[in-house]
């Protein structure tokens, strides 16, 4: 084992490989702050705390339990004492003289359970809520023989995480959304921040459902606003600035496709690998469900001028069947010619069958289809008959059922 060396002859330091706890413990006795009470009560208390821990993680009737039991008591008063003196030797052997060896070491095994619950990455829906429970012990085994420098590099990396999941539910809390809202919605915090800055960019003050989020991509994309405008809102806590910041610099790496209009916001969002899950909306199937059937309705209405009468359907249908464009009146040109079409060419009543469930509104397709379906039986027969030449009684049926001017 190395002793501590300020430097050699040649300018090199020794690296002392001796636990922080040995070196705390050595500095009290050398500056008298720790003296031979204190050393015996140390060496009274070593004993019980090796076998607790033995017993907590295994046995202590095993020796090499209780082997890499003193490892353990060792590295977690090491770890404790090296995180609260920031490695001050006289700090820590001030706090070993102050305090018990045992509490030392509990001190220890508190800064590894409060690490262990502490969120490993900002996706709401992987990181567990809670607090240290018996099913994290296997974790805490291993991280109780931990050294201190892989405890600060995880502590940094989950630090991260949580100051970007605290920033992601305090734009959440804003815009009205709980935690559990969040927990169950499972996004990622980052996709959170990220929609909160264009809401904020664009004065809305609720999380969208996804037909708000596709109007609000495409008020962006129709005023082409500067990315420069894309701000950190003025009342966000101090504390969240820095982390936010990285995440708006990632929505202006974004901006160019952001405001692309030659592609489709449902493309760019949900079928592009690395927009997936990028922006968060939150998920309302009754919304999009709603906003298709009045998309639909108004598509149905602008193609029928607003009639739904059992002549307009019918002609429409009667057109599609016949495989030509839809169209809700015809003259009687065009009106023989549809016949003469279907009798050369026959017709498909399931076409038009299909092209009602696919484009009239919902709460009429099933009388549409009724309705078409019985025409289509009824006149079947006048339709393709070869027996009425002059198309007489084809276009009185025509002239009868549908819209023939």
């Amino acid at each position: 084992m190395t002793q501590p060396q300020s430097a050699s002859a040649h300018g090199v330091s020794l690296f002392d490989a001796r636990p922080f706890f040995e070196k705390a413990l050595i500095h009290g006795v050398q500056h008298g702050l720790i003296d031979q009470a204190k050393l015996a009560a140390i060496a009274e208390d070593a004993p019980k705390g090796m076998v607790q821990i033995a017993r907590y993680f295994g046995s202590e009737y095993l020796r090499p339990e209780l082997e890499k039991a003193r490892d353990r008591l060792v590295n977690l008063i090491s770890l404790h004492l090296q995180d609260a003196s920031q490695g001050d030797l006289h700090a820590a052997a001030v706090l070993l003289r102050d305090h018990s060896l045992l509490s030392r070491s509990k001190a220890g095994s508190d800064l590894l359970k409060a690490l262990i619950v502490m969120p490993q990455n900002t996706h709401f829906g992987m990181n567990e809520r809670g607090a240290f429970s018996d099913r994290h012990i296997p974790q805490l085994a291993r991280w109780s023989l931990a050294s201190y420098a892989d405890y600060q590099a995880e502590f940094l990396a989950r630090q991260h995480a949580v100051q970007v999941v605290e920033a992601a539910l305090w734009f959440a809390d804003q815009l009205g959304l709980s935690p559990d809202d969040l927990q169950d919605a499972e996004p990622d915090a980052e996709a959170v921040i990220r929609t909160a800055l264009l809401l904020n960019l664009t004065r809305r003050k609720e999380l969208p459902d996804w037909v708000t989020f596709e109007k609000m991509i495409a008020g962006l994309r129709k005023q082409q606003l500067d990315a420069a405008q894309l701000t950190l809102p003025k009342h966000l806590p101090a504390a969240y600035r820095t982390v936010v910041e990285a995440v708006r610099q990632t929505v202006l790496a974004d901006w160019p496709r952001l405001l692309d209009a030659r592609l489709p916001a449902r493309k760019l969002f949900d079928q592009t690998p690395a927009f997936m899950g990028r922006y968060f909306w939150l998920e309302d199937a009754l919304s999009e469900v709603s906003q298709h059937d009045r998309n639909r309705s108004s598509a149905w209405d602008k193609l029928t001028q607003g009639h739904s009468d059992d002549g307009t359907v019918l002609t429409l249908c009667l057109c599609v069947a016949a495989g030509s464009a839809p169209k809700t009146l015809l003259t009687d040109k065009s009106a023989a010619a549809l016949v003469r079409k279907i009798r050369k060419h026959g017709w498909q009543p399931a076409l038009a069958t299909q092209y009602l469930q696919t484009h009239a509104p919902e709460q009429h397709q099933d009388d549409f289809i009724g309705l078409w379906q019985e025409f289509a039986h009824e006149a079947q027969a006048t339709l393709i008959s070869d027996r009425d030449s002059k198309l007489l009684d084809a276009l009185a049926l025509l002239r009868r059922e549908c819209n023939v001017a």
